[in-house]
């Protein structure tokens, strides 16, 4: 039961202290769910990161369902989620009932307008890690170019990328092995 409740608090804390969402969250699981905890290896909290991207849901949601469920099974599963998303629970209905009073505050759209910059650091320092990591070879640093110009200059689903990079990846393993 300790661990459940270890893997509840966590969970918590990254939900209560990051905002911008699951890609924003990267640098606080890397610290706490690899380096503190080792809970999981930058590799695997990187596959739970690609497979939440592909399935329905929220990342941040599906990366604590995955990592709970890889230390607890599905109490950890539950717990871990239920960590994560509290926060943003009780903070949306806090927010609701008392935004449209204070949305018009100069400091409240000041506060807002600095969240967003720091979120977009923070989302470029995670998505740098990423690639760092991801993007071993040529053929990494191609497929990832390609992903980035389709994903921003065209409307190919960003599943469908996914998905074809999934293949371009097994057809390279495939061919390498061969």
């Amino acid at each position: 039961m300790k661990e459940l409740l270890n893997l509840y608090f966590v969970w918590f804390k990254m939900g209560l202290f990051t905002f911008g969402g699951g890609y924003a969250m990267l640098p606080m699981i890397q610290r706490e769910v690899v380096e503190k905890y080792h809970w999981a290896s930058e590799d695997e909290i990187m596959d739970y990161y690609a497979i939440g991207q592909c399935t329905p849901g929220i990342i941040a949601v599906n990366t604590a369902t995955f990592v709970g469920y890889k230390i607890k099974g599905i109490a950890g599963g539950i717990f871990a989620t239920l960590g994560v998303v509290s926060p943003s629970l009780v903070i949306i209905s806090i927010i609701a009932a008392f935004l449209t009073s204070f949305q018009e505050l100069v400091v409240v759209q000041q506060a807002l307008s600095g969240i967003r910059i720091s979120v977009c650091i923070l989302m470029a320092v995670s998505i740098y890690k990423l690639a760092k990591k991801s993007v071993g070879d040529l053929f990494g640093a191609l497929l990832c170019a390609a992903a980035f110009l389709l994903s921003y200059f065209t409307s190919v689903s960003t599943v469908l990328l996914v998905v074809v990079a999934a293949i371009c990846g097994i057809v390279k393993g495939g061919v390498r092995h061969e």
